[in-house]
């Protein structure tokens, strides 16, 4: 049977089988001063980034703000890194990322990673 999945990943009997979503959570930062453009930005999103999200896997996506941190919470269909491969690669996605240059300070490591948060515990 191998080894258990890591616990951010939900499968088709909760038990055991192939991964159907995981729960992915990372961080970031956003330049001082530009709280409210963060927001206003979100606040009109283009219909075809919201549409591009969900054909590319990602579902529940909700983002916190507090001062200039930024956590994002999504889950992933089948599973993260999937997902975001696929979000990657749209041109809408690299026009939003562009458009947010002047807001977002760093969204990725060195490696092009996401900053992961490790989740601990999960209420099911």
């Amino acid at each position: 049977m191998g080894r258990p999945l890591p616990r951010r990943y939900l499968t088709a009997s909760q038990t055991g089988g192939t991964p159907v979503m995981e729960r992915a959570c990372f961080t970031f930062e956003i330049y001082p001063g530009k709280e409210a453009e963060y927001q206003r930005r979100h606040d009109e999103i283009w219909p075809e980034m919201v549409e591009a999200l969900k054909a590319s896997g990602f579902s529940n996506y909700t983002l916190f703000r507090r001062g200039t941190t930024i956590h994002a919470y999504v889950e992933c269909h089948p599973d993260r890194d999937t997902a975001f491969a696929a979000m990657g690669a749209t041109e809408v996605n690299r026009r939003w990322s562009a458009w947010f240059e002047d807001v977002i300070v760093r969204l990725t490591d060195e490696d092009g990673n996401p900053f992961w948060a490790d989740e601990v515990w999960h209420l099911q």
